[in-house]
């Protein structure tokens, strides 16, 4: 492959390069390539097939430097250009221009073709928009009122170990971060383990700053049941501060909470290469370096002094159950046969239980794994097993047939016959009841 070629290479066919090299010469092994290159093992071999069999040129795509298959035709972007540039067009936008071009002439092009074809004969000048005004907002006095919460995931071990999510909570009143950690995502459970951590370490903040995440916000209309039911849609996360008291606020923009926002820049700088220095590359030794070291020497550097020396962070109180709160808890129903399904599972319920068919109860899911079944403050106890018990044929509780009850059929009073009732049409029949 000649140096023009060699140069023409991106960035992600470098890396596969590199990994795909490191197979070859058994210097990693398949699956380790495949975690690096976040693909397959099937993917892995392919690839290291075609360095085999191509060299280097068999990680660059076949149509790299030729023409796109789905390219327009030449003559009809000419006949575009040619109407375009008619002094009658002058000053028609992209949009505008591609309406009237396919209402006119029947010229059916993107409005992003048409876009690029103005750019490109001067026909037209984009705008960048201006920023948008954004108003400054004043720092809590007290440390506790408000707690800015966010995850960045980012491959903080630089190919040494697994990319994961550094999760910060900085407080607003003085920038100080109360609590870190890595995870190997930003889900509603790895939150909730976070921010046990945080609470029994500082307890409970006045709310929390968030983004408008899935994990944070439910992003969809409330359904028909939930307007009837007047609630409005809230996920785990946020109903469990609810039950702590922790009020939860959602930022309009990234520029809104920014404290933590502009941290991260700081961390995914200096904290990597801290890491690199301290030959960390897993992240349970991430973690441990965080909390002895990082943190603190942070704080101490970056930490200001708050408007108000007061600490607003509240005790956990003896009726908060954290390990009831902060789980997944879903609403189930127990069926006739005392089975309650929770993720396909089946969960019997033990005897004596007292809880009539269609009873609804609530599945916990905790941080452990494990499950428990509660309603109102009391827990059942359960066993799950494989398959619904077997009910014999004669047990099961047979339906009753609705009885169908019709009415008799009044006999005809003879002396309504040849009057309208309704839309009905009168009888032709005259009695002598009418006739008299």
């Amino acid at each position: 492959m000649g140096i023009e070629e060699r140069l023409n290479m991106g960035m992600k066919e470098r890396d596969r390069l590199h990994a795909v090299r490191n197979v070859l010469e058994g210097r990693h092994t398949q699956g380790e390539a495949a975690r690096l290159l976040r693909c397959s093992e099937r993917q892995v071999r392919r690839l290291c097939a075609k360095v085999g069999k191509q060299g280097e040129r068999g990680l660059i795509h076949g149509l790299r430097g030729r023409p796109s298959n789905h390219r327009l035709e030449e003559e009809l972007l000419g006949q575009a250009l040619s109407v375009l540039h008619d002094p009658l067009w002058e000053g028609f936008g992209p949009v505008f221009a591609r309406e009237k071009l396919e209402g006119i002439y029947g010229i059916e092009l993107g409005k992003t073709t048409v876009r690029r074809l103005m750019l490109g004969t001067n026909l037209w000048e984009a705008h960048r928009r201006g920023k948008r005004h954004r108003s400054w907002r004043e720092r809590r006095p007290r440390v506790g009122m408000m707690i800015q919460l966010d995850g960045s995931p980012h491959d903080w071990f630089e190919g040494r170990g697994p990319r994961c999510t550094l999760i910060i909570y900085i407080d607003d009143a003085d920038s100080r971060i109360h609590h870190g950690e890595f995870v190997n995502e930003e889900d509603t459970l790895a939150l909730m383990h976070t921010t046990r951590a945080y609470l029994l370490q500082e307890g409970r903040p006045g709310s929390l700053y968030v983004d408008r995440d899935s994990i944070y916000k439910v992003n969809r209309p409330a359904t028909v049941e939930e307007q009837l039911d007047e609630k409005d849609p809230i996920t785990q996360f946020t109903r469990a501060m609810k039950q702590l008291g922790i009020e939860v606020i959602f930022a309009g923009s990234p520029q809104a909470k920014g404290r933590v926002e502009r941290g991260f820049l700081t961390h995914q700088d200096r904290l990597v290469k801290e890491l690199r220095l301290a030959g960390i590359s897993t992240m349970e030794d991430a973690n441990r370096f965080l909390r002895e070291v990082y943190i603190p020497d942070h704080n101490r550097r970056c930490a200001v002094a708050a408007a108000e020396p007061i600490n607003m962070h509240r005790p956990i109180l003896p009726s908060h159950d954290l390990d009831a709160i902060l789980s997944i808890q879903e609403e189930r129903q127990v069926h006739n046969d005392s089975i309650v399904r929770y993720d396909n599972r089946f969960l019997l319920l033990a005897q004596g239980h007292g809880l009539r068919s269609k009873t609804k109860v609530v599945v916990q899911e905790r941080l452990d794994g494990t499950l428990r079944i509660a309603r109102y403050g009391r827990y059942f106890e359960f066993k799950q097993v494989q398959a619904r018990p077997y009910v014999p044929e004669q047990l099961r509780r047979a339906k009753p047939r609705p009885v169908v009850v019709t009415r008799p059929k009044l006999p005809r009073n003879p002396f309504f016959a040849g009057v309208q009732i309704g839309n009905r049409r009168p009888t032709k029949v005259l009695t002598a009841a009418v006739l008299s």
